[in-house]
């Protein structure tokens, strides 16, 4: 079940979970969000599961849990959905927390370019966002800071990015 898909393609030089650090990743295995709503679930499911996320983040609770959005992220890096699938996600206006996790699968698995060319014109998005925070509190980020986030930081929701070019 936490298995990649037979035919994915190597990204960065290795398996697409391996992007997620292994205790990070053990933790999403633990986790009970996992292990009910995430088994089983195809690129198709992955966009209904990811209609229902209402906040972003990485883990919470003295890093004990991971949120539904990052055990979302790790399910897509898992599945390896086609790479129209990642940019309709950022491409739709109605569900910005899609958008956000399009835009995390975007960052973490595409080239420097694609990532500057599909990434940058969602600066111009300034909905709210509900972030959770380390500590298990919300706080507002509007898309713009996180996609500012994904394109500068080296950690982002307690993933480790791939350097960009």
């Amino acid at each position: 079940a936490n298995r990649t898909v037979k035919d994915a393609v190597t990204i960065k030089g290795t398996n697409p979970q391996y992007l997620v650090e292994k205790i990070i990743r053990t933790r999403i295995y633990d986790s009970k969000y996992w292990k009910e709503e995430c088994f089983a679930l195809t690129a198709e499911l992955l966009v209904d599961k990811g209609m229902e996320l209402r906040y972003i983040g990485g883990i919470y609770a003295g890093n004990v849990k991971p949120t539904p959005f990052l055990c979302l992220c790790l399910k897509m890096l898992q599945i390896q959905p086609e790479k129209d699938i990642a940019v309709e996600f950022i491409r739709q206006e109605d569900y910005k927390y899609i958008r956000a996790l399009g835009a995390m699968y975007i960052r973490l698995t595409f080239t420097s370019i694609e990532v500057y060319k599909y990434l940058e014109p969602l600066y111009n998005d300034y909905r709210k966002l509900r972030l959770m925070n380390s500590d298990g509190r919300f706080e507002i980020v509007h898309m713009d800071e996180f996609i500012d986030g994904l394109l500068r930081e080296e950690r982002y929701c307690d993933i480790h990015l791939p350097r960009l070019q």
